[in-house]
């Protein structure tokens, strides 16, 4: 057939992809610096910030380092840091998460006192980093986890950090109950302003492996009682209505990248906002892969974060979060 004889076709979606230019002007997928946080986690102790040899480019933080990158996000835009502490001693009752003056209300307050309402200041409410065992709450003598003692102390870890200037109160544990009995504290403290995240969806798997070193966690077992079976679909749209009946501001989906199918089902049906923690496993191995050159690693983290805000969700928790605006490789396929 001849290029004369060739039928006229009525569609040639092409026309759009020519150039960068019209790719960027009909591109459906945008991911914008105020709707990414980044998680930052402060150990108590350090003079200056300890790199974490499984998350590379991610440090444990002095408390300068820390309100120096707390500046720093607030000049590149984003959303806020999300705060984790790394005590420096744990009990079985994980006492410094209650403690007035433990790390993660100390830092609270110092990246407070730095950045003000420039940014929104959200710290987690979880006792996994204060545990000798590892668990995300107070243990029974059985060795099984008490969700009604455990409560009780996220209440008092949430007012104590709302005290301190957190905007946001990220509740990780997946306690039943965990929403309201936060909420209930915060409000009886007077704190009707401070917002709650719930990690409504947060499953359990095998991508935490480098938060835990991250926290120094003594894990022994697992989580799988109170963290969802990622067989499960349906179950994430009941966690999440719960936890927005009881009092959710926004709710999350945990991890990001393996459970966009279950992001979009919850962005779908939610009338509040919808955050997704792309996490440390994620990180390692994009990471991993671009070291020895099976990837590319901007366009891979670009691609990823593209993904998680095309499934729906409106805030993204990535330790991407400042080279997604600083990095012009990154931010150019953004």
């Amino acid at each position: 057939m001849t290029h004369d004889a060739r039928p006229a076709l009525p569609y040639r979606p092409r026309r759009l992809r020519r150039t960068p230019a019209l790719r960027a002007l009909v591109s459906e997928t945008r991911v914008d610096a105020r709707e990414l946080v980044l998680p930052a986690f402060v150990k108590e102790g350090l003079t200056e910030p300890a790199p974490i040899m499984s998350m590379p480019g991610v440090v444990q933080h002095s408390l300068d380092s820390l309100r120096r990158e707390a500046v720093r996000v607030a000049e590149a835009g984003l959303g806020g840091p999300l705060l984790f502490g790394g005590p420096p001693e744990r009990g079985a009752g994980g006492s410094g998460a209650t403690d007035p003056d433990g790390i993660l209300n100390v830092a609270t307050a110092a990246v407070k006192a730095e950045v003000g309402d420039a940014v929104v200041v959200m710290t987690d409410v979880c006792l996994d980093e204060f545990t000798d065992h590892g668990h995300c709450g107070v243990l029974r003598a059985d060795g099984t986890v008490d969700n009604d003692a455990t409560l009780d102390l996220y209440a008092r870890m949430a007012v104590l950090q709302a005290e301190r200037g957190a905007d946001v109160v990220a509740l990780s544990g997946m306690m039943d109950g965990q929403v309201e009995a936060v909420r209930e504290a915060l409000d009886d403290a007077g704190l009707t302003d401070t917002a709650v995240l719930a990690y409504a969806a947060k499953y359990a798997s095998a991508l935490y492996g480098p938060f835990r070193d991250a926290v120094e966690s003594t894990l022994t077992g697992d989580r799988r009682t109170y963290q969802m079976d990622p067989a499960n679909r349906r179950e994430a749209q009941r966690e999440v209505a719960l936890d927005v009946v009881e009092g959710a501001d926004i709710v999350m989906v945990k991890p990001a990248s393996l459970y966009l199918d279950v992001l979009a089902d919850v962005a779908a049906g939610s009338d509040v906002p919808v955050a997704a923690y792309q996490v440390s496993g994620e990180l390692a191995m994009v990471e991993a892969a671009a070291a020895i050159g099976w990837i590319d690693r901007e366009r891979t983290i670009a691609e990823s974060l593209t993904s998680i805000k095309r499934a729906g969700a409106d805030i993204i928790a990535t330790y991407w979060a400042l080279e997604a605006v600083e990095n012009p490789q990154v931010r150019e396929l953004l």
